[in-house]
């Protein structure tokens, strides 16, 4: 999940179409020279949310009896927030250990992102469409990959007017586990016939889309400075690559393209 508040996603916004690409690679010398597939995070990534994961965490919160400011409130939302990118029912399974109660708050957490998007709150990050399309006309294969439910993820693509804009999006349950695990990208490999996973290229804002990549073999594992974790963390997770936002994504793989 991706802790912005609608303040700080403007700022993200602003900073990204400011940015001058800054490239950090670490790329191991044997890397294979093409890529194959882009598996690309959503939220922090492509999506800015507006604040929406926040104040849908604040109100599951609240719906399920744990009082805002209290000290409890406190520790569960900023557990929400470390494990940003992660799958929405692992965090509400780990927050409460009631697995029908966990179930409970997912579902209301989920109708809450709905009431918030149709509100109009998500906006793409700049330059999103772009890079996506100039991975597909590369002939890149690009998986959107999230960590929310099915339905949720719909109603971003959908009201942003990207529904087929990617070839292929994921969400934990059509994988059988969220980040940090690598299921998601691993069924885009096998669903769109890649023959080698270090022909994919992986892309997040949150440490969790870092350590998926890297479980799953990816070759070019990258972090991007608009969402959840900074630089630092994204390179203590390991990203073999830092850039300022997607924008800067085809300079990263062009070179490696065939």
């Amino acid at each position: 999940m991706t802790p912005d508040t609608a303040d700080t996603s403007a700022q993200a916004a602003a900073s990204a179409r400011e940015a001058v690409p800054a490239l950090h690679r670490t790329l191991p010398p044997d890397a294979p020279h093409d890529v194959e597939l882009a598996v690309l995070a959503m939220v922090g990534t492509t999506v800015f949310d507006g604040g929406l994961l926040e104040r849908a965490m604040t109100l599951t919160l609240a719906d399920q009896g744990v009082e805002e400011g209290s000290e409890q409130f406190e520790r569960m939302l900023r557990y929400a927030r470390d494990t940003a990118g992660m799958s929405k029912l692992g965090v509400f399974s780990h927050l409460f250990e009631d697995q029908h109660r966990a179930a409970a708050a997912n579902t209301y957490f989920e109708r809450s992102c709905d009431e918030l998007i149709a509100d109009g709150v998500i906006q793409a990050v700049p330059g999103a469409e772009d890079a996506i399309g100039w991975l597909r006309e590369a002939g890149i294969m690009v998986c959107l990959a999230t960590g929310f439910g099915r339905h949720t993820q719909n109603m971003v693509l959908e009201s942003l007017g990207w529904m087929g804009l990617a070839d292929l999006s994921l969400c934990p349950a059509d994988a059988g586990r969220g980040r940090p695990y690598p299921d998601m990208i691993l069924t885009a490999v096998l669903a769109l016939d890649v023959d080698d996973v270090r022909k994919v290229a992986v892309l997040g804002d949150s440490c969790a889309d870092i350590q998926s990549g890297l479980r799953a073999g990816a070759t070019t594992v990258a972090g991007v400075l608009t969402g959840a974790h900074g630089e630092h963390a994204l390179r203590a997770a390991g990203a073999t690559a830092v850039v300022q936002s997607i924008r800067d994504l085809p300079v990263l793989l062009e070179p490696r393209s065939v």
